[in-house]
């Protein structure tokens, strides 16, 4: 809004100083892309450069924390038992 205004001000008094400071370009070059368009994992899963940054975030995440999840299962420590035998019956 404060920036329509100062426009408008600049535009309307060609001879002011504020006239030179108003930028005239805008939004112009918002469409401009810098490198090869973003794509979604699923288009291009064995080239992740191309990927886009969220999906790139969570694929990343996912694969740590798989990883610390298998460490710590098998460092854990825990001895299960596994027994499948079953006991006889005795009559």
């Amino acid at each position: 809004m404060a920036s329509r205004l100062v426009a408008a001000a600049a535009a309307s008094s060609s001879s002011s100083p504020l006239a030179r400071l108003v930028s005239r370009r805008g939004l112009a070059g918002a469409a401009d892309h810098h490198g090869p368009p973003k794509v979604n994992i699923w288009q291009e899963p064995m080239n992740p450069a191309n990927w886009k940054e969220e999906q790139f975030v969570l694929a990343s995440l996912a694969m740590w924390g798989g990883i610390f999840y298998g460490v710590g299962r098998l460092f854990s420590g825990k001895k299960e038992d596994k027994t499948t035998e079953a006991a006889p019956a005795q009559a």
